[in-house]
């Protein structure tokens, strides 16, 4: 009788640990919220200076170019949104990430910088 009950137990275990893996989409999921952003890009400045997630939350970073052509490149995780598009990622890694404009547009450029910070 214990041998039954445990073969059972192990065949429930296993149909757990198989239904866990992987998402019925193919796209990554985080275990936290969704985060949701608004960048608003004029020549030279971006209006988000500092993005806070938790590790493990879904970011949702929306580019709006107010003024000029702009672009940002998220550092770490290899991310970029173009101007009036929006993007998404799982936060999986803890730390300060740079974020910058990646499309060359004038003498304030490199001012055009922010920090994700993923606690």
């Amino acid at each position: 009788m214990k041998k039954m009950i445990l073969a059972f137990c192990l065949v429930i275990l296993s149909a757990l640990m198989i239904s866990g893996c992987g998402s019925s989409d193919g796209s990554a999921k985080g275990n936290g919220e969704v985060k949701e952003f608004t960048i608003d890009a004029t020549n030279f400045e971006f209006d988000l200076k500092e993005i806070k997630v938790n590790k493990g939350d879904t970011v949702k970073i929306t580019l709006k170019n107010s003024e000029g052509n702009h672009a940002v490149k998220f550092e770490g995780y290899n991310k970029e949104v173009q101007g009036d598009k929006t993007i998404s990622f799982v936060a999986d890694k803890a730390g300060e990430f740079k974020y910058e404009c990646s499309i060359f547009c004038g003498a304030g450029h490199s001012d055009m910088v922010g920090t994700l910070i993923v606690e």
